[in-house]
């Protein structure tokens, strides 16, 4: 039997895609991926205007979530960034259902677009609430594990790349274009704090190797990743914890692999419950990631 992680390629073979895209736009890809601070609790209904305004058309591609254990999702269609795109999004691959709710993407496409003004910007999102890396710190929400025996998050994760790349028009222009995977935002971590000092010591391992085969599932090894450092709710005591040593595994490894950086002004933002940050910490969050990666990709 051929284990999950020796599958990567099989499963990324629609990035061959690429080579061959004639008369092709080049949309530049980031990756979205994490539990529920990076589906997003902000209220679209506390955007200004300008909040929600974009130079240049920003296209999405946001996989259906599904629990672990079910056929795999991630189906989802190609469209124009808008607010909407936080925790309740649903796609049955044809329409899209959007929410009240916003998270990080709006902002991050925003000043991405700032930094890379000759960019054609596109995300691909896929995140699920509650999820940890471990299977054992799974609980009712699911892991990420990817030798976990049956479907679970990663395997959400890999469907919703093979839609999105499969399809070569994402603007509907009637031409083809071309993807060019160029980052990974990574915002996850507070389940893996929460039961016991064992799962929150592996998770340095743990993220260490899916990171890396997130990358290998993009074909580039050495791709940017950005981290977003997990803080504490405002439960007493804080609900997370172990949180202190996810934290340290984090700015680890941030501070190891030379294509990564760790956000680490997710200490200062407000909740709009005791879990989640509120609409004005998703802005920022959103830009800090852009600018953590523009700073990543300029240095390369």
């Amino acid at each position: 039997m051929i284990s999950k992680t020796t599958c990567v390629a099989s499963a990324t073979l629609w990035c061959v895609a690429w080579t061959s895209a004639l008369q092709a736009t080049d949309y530049y890809v980031y990756y979205l991926g994490g539990q529920s601070n990076m589906d997003g609790y902000g209220f679209v209904r506390e955007l200004k205007d300008d909040q929600k305004e974009l130079m240049n058309p920003v296209y999405i591609f946001h996989g259906n979530t599904s629990p672990d254990g079910v056929k795999v999702d991630g189906k989802g269609r190609w469209s124009r960034l808008q607010p909407g795109h936080g925790v309740g999004f649903k796609s049955n691959g044809k329409q899209n259902q959007y929410s009240d709710r916003f998270g990080v993407e709006l902002s991050f496409a925003k000043e991405i677009q700032r930094q890379f003004p000759e960019r054609e910007i596109a995300l691909i999102k896929y995140s699920r609430g509650g999820t940890s890396i471990a299977e054992d710190a799974a609980g009712n929400f699911g892991c990420w594990e990817p030798d976990f025996d049956g479907i679970n998050q990663y395997d959400h994760f890999l469907a919703t790349l093979r839609y999105a790349f499969a399809q070569n028009d994402i603007d509907g222009d009637g031409t083809q274009d071309r993807l060019i995977p160029s980052g990974i935002l990574w915002m996850q971590g507070e389940s893996d704090a929460v039961y016991t000092e064992e799962i929150a010591q592996r998770y340095y391992s743990n993220l260490t190797r899916l990171m890396n085969l997130i990358r290998a599932s993009l074909r580039q090894d050495d791709l940017p990743v950005v981290i977003g450092q997990i803080s504490y709710s405002q439960k007493s005591p804080p609900t997370w914890k172990h949180g202190e040593i996810v934290r340290a595994a984090q700015a680890k490894y941030a501070g190891t692999d030379p294509s990564a950086a760790l956000v680490t002004t997710t200490d200062n933002y407000g909740y709009s419950d005791p879990w989640h940050y509120d609409t004005a910490g998703y802005l920022d969050l959103g830009t800090q990631f852009a600018d953590a990666m523009a700073k990543l990709e300029k240095d390369d």
